[in-house]
């Protein structure tokens, strides 16, 4: 699919348009985000990793929603027409933990929409800046990479490797009802993650496909192991993941965690900083 440079100039009008949302930070919505990505319930005590991603999802009508269960293109956010969308990548910062059962305000501006063009076929790369603020205080700054893309070759079957896990490392394998259950508590409807005959006949993967925001709170987890709690999390999506095999989280030198595949390849790379 070619993209057309006329396409290209009227979706880069987007940049710099501002979307404000006011929101009370509801502590059951809080405690079921941390219930699906496996986290203690006592969110009052210690909120659950990535938290400010159970609050300000995005809401279409049911007459809004595409084929593949995504929200239509347009409004906020440019009209894309490359097929797949795909959260790439994030770089958060981190203030003051949220104060639940009060408001707050996500300031969401697009910063950029690049073309790009490679072996993989033409991308469209939309860069978002999101705030998040309570009262006078910056509780979470994070800008988030959306990659659009050609539907591609369909995705071969991972053939799973035998690899050592380390004293330290984590053994994730989240199952069918995980994945429904971050779809749901994250409003997410992408069939991907959980319709089989449509992630496999429409969009070619082998299998469901794992949430990459569930991949990153899990990794975030792990980061936050033994006590400590960051207060930055960078990451980028490598390679798609898929229900049913392990997910190894592991921590290497200079705070740098990895999700690495049943075949040994990585599929999510996270920067840390405490």
């Amino acid at each position: 699919m070619t993209v057309a440079e006329a396409d290209i100039a009227h979706w880069r009008t987007w940049i710099g348009k501002t979307e404000s949302r006011t929101e009370l930070l509801d502590r059951e919505a809080l405690t079921r985000f941390a219930a699906a990505i496996g986290e203690p319930l006592n969110v009052e005590e210690i909120q659950p990793s990535l938290a400010h991603w159970a609050f300000f999802l995005p809401v279409a009508a049911a007459d809004q929603i595409g084929a593949d269960g995504h929200p239509r293109r347009g409004g906020f956010l440019p009209p894309v027409t490359l097929p797949r969308r795909m959260f790439a990548a994030s770089d958060m910062a981190f203030g003051e933990p949220l104060s639940l059962d009060r408001e707050a305000t996500r300031i969401s501006t697009v910063q950029d929409v690049a073309h790009k063009s490679g072996r993989s076929g033409e991308l469209i790369l939309l860069t978002v800046d999101h705030r998040i603020v309570q009262g006078d205080s910056e509780r979470v700054r994070e800008t988030q990479t959306i990659v659009y893309r050609d539907p591609g070759a369909p995705t071969p079957a991972i053939t799973p490797a035998a690899f050592p896990a380390g004293a330290e490392d984590a053994v994730w394998t989240p199952s069918t009802v995980d994945l429904f259950r971050f779809s749901a508590v994250t409003f997410n409807s992408h069939r991907i993650h959980y319709d089989l005959p449509y992630a496999t006949g429409e969009e070619g993967y082998p299998g469901l496909v794992i949430h990459g925001p569930f991949t990153a709170a899990k990794l975030f987890g792990h980061a936050r192991s033994g006590g400590r709690m960051p207060s930055r999390f960078s990451f980028r999506a490598v390679a798609p993941v898929f229900q049913g095999q392990n997910v190894l989280l592991r921590e290497d030198e200079g705070c740098r965690f990895r999700a690495i595949r049943c075949d040994g390849l990585d599929a999510m790379v996270a920067d840390v900083a405490y």
